[in-house]
């Protein structure tokens, strides 16, 4: 079969498919993007390309305006004041213009708009790319095609936003774009633009939208990050052979799912946080009736106090800079090692006898992540190995299993729990706790001495973050 053929009967694309397709017959993934388009459409590839530069025209103007005599309310005049020799941001003059260009395209913004994609804020990135490309004496075939690229995946999380929320546009949808741009820069193939997508995407899931919306400054680093992270997945793609085996369409149908969550949940919390510092214009202020003005002003000073509180207690926690870090974690994560590993060390030291069998129960995060979690449990309970013990780390489970011990792991639903039973041929021992990561956790109840327990956390260098028992 052609690859219009097959294009045909799998329309419409995914961005795996689109994928699948390029590395199938060997072509770029632009050239699936724009088969598609034309078999959509029904119209010539010279038609499709005039109609994907026309997309930008009114964006490629707020540019310049942002880059000249554009104000933002939000961003100031940050594109004008960029330009210049001694103003650049990084380093690497494209990457710096393609940064630059998508501050300058969001103070264009607002002033004169930008024709959203996903949301106005991916358009920002996209403008820039396409425009630096130009400037930096890219053929307007390809800018013409880079811009199908953009499209097509903007496209994808356009239908998937659904609320607030710029983990689906400025920066979700920025980032991705920004990936597979610079892959395609690079000269990466199509699996590797999949690749970095997938990596670009990750740190995006969830991010609210709403602290930017109104909050001066904080629109450039979500946007401006979009760009910054693209780049450091495309190279990570190419240049290194780190395991990404989450396919695309699976990392984007995630981000999607987790959108309206995220609007529902973290949004309400983040604008309680913020809403005392938005941007207000006076003359719609006076069309708000006084005594609603007065009741929001009590509530953003009672935020603040509260906020201040908070902080403050942060600092009573918080350990002198000379005794801040905690001792190494083997196995990649404080959170999903270190803390059960400490949590079966407890364990060990309270128990008596020799060892029948271990008892795992975790909260549903932890149990997903029992292929780093487990050798550390393991370790720390039957040998109390310490969390920087890297040799008993690789030879736990193959040693508990010599030497007879049974081990049973289970999944519990209750938030955050790490409950670690021994079993012996004396005196058996359990240290039900919450994860609170590295050596911090919550010790909620220990058996056959809570006391003692907090004993062998104090001398073991355990920090016991609450009392709940």
């Amino acid at each position: 079969m052609t690859l219009k053929s097959l294009v045909k009967d799998k329309m419409p694309l995914t961005l795996g498919e689109v994928v699948d397709l390029a590395e199938q017959f060997s072509v770029g993934v632009t050239e699936v993007i724009l088969t598609e388009v034309e078999i959509q459409s029904g119209k010539a590839r010279s038609d499709v390309r005039e109609e994907i530069d026309e997309q930008f025209k009114h964006n490629y103007e707020a540019l310049d305006i942002g880059l000249s005599s554009g104000e933002s309310i939000l961003l100031g005049k940050a594109g004008k004041e960029l330009q210049g020799a001694g103003r650049e941001l990084i380093a690497d003059s494209f990457l710096n213009r393609v940064l630059v260009y998508t501050l300058a395209a969001q103070v264009g913004n607002h002033s004169i708009g930008l024709r959203p994609c996903a949301g106005t804020g991916d358009s920002c990135p996209y403008t820039a790319m396409l425009r630096a490309m130009l400037e930096e004496g890219y053929s307007q075939e390809k800018v013409t095609e880079m811009g199908a690229l953009l499209l097509k995946i903007g496209s994808m999380f356009r239908a998937g936003k659904t609320t607030t929320g710029c983990n689906m546009e400025g920066f979700g949808a920025g980032a991705a774009a920004m990936a597979a741009a610079f892959t395609e820069l690079k000269g990466g193939t199509p699996r590797q633009m999949e690749q970095a997508m997938v990596l670009a995407i990750s740190p995006s899931i969830g991010n609210p939208c709403t602290p930017r919306v109104m909050v001066p400054g904080l629109c450039a680093t979500h946007i401006g990050g979009a760009v910054l992270i693209g780049n450091l997945a495309a190279g990570l793609a190419i240049q290194t052979s780190i395991e990404v085996n989450v396919p695309i369409d699976v990392m984007l149908a995630m981000a999607a799912s987790v959108h309206p969550i995220s609007a529902k949940a973290l949004v309400p919390e983040v604008s309680r946080y913020m809403e005392p510092f938005f941007k207000r214009k006076n003359a719609v202020e006076e069309l708000i009736e006084q005594d609603v003005r007065d009741k929001e002003n009590k509530q953003k000073k009672e935020t603040i106090i509260e906020a201040e509180k908070a902080a403050k207690e942060l600092a009573r926690q918080a350990r002198p800079i000379t005794d801040t870090l905690g001792e190494a974690v083997v196995g990649g994560s404080s959170q999903a090692v270190g803390s059960p590993t400490n949590a079966a060390r407890i364990a060990h030291y309270l128990k008596k006898g020799e060892i029948k069998k271990v008892i795992i129960e975790l909260y549903p995060e932890l149990f997903a992540r029992r292929g780093i979690n487990v050798p550390g449990i393991l370790m720390g309970a039957v040998f109390g190995s310490s969390t920087s013990d890297y040799r008993s780390y690789d030879q736990a489970v193959e040693k508990v299993r010599n030497l007879g011990i049974e081990v049973e792991i289970k999944e519990t639903q209750e938030h955050q729990v790490q409950r670690i039973t021994i079993e012996t041929d004396q005196v058996s021992s359990q240290v039900d706790s919450l994860n609170r990561g590295g050596g911090r956790l919550v010790l909620r109840n220990a058996i056959p001495d809570y006391d003692q327990a907090v004993k062998i956390a104090e001398d073991l260098g355990l920090v016991l973050a609450e009392d709940k028992r």
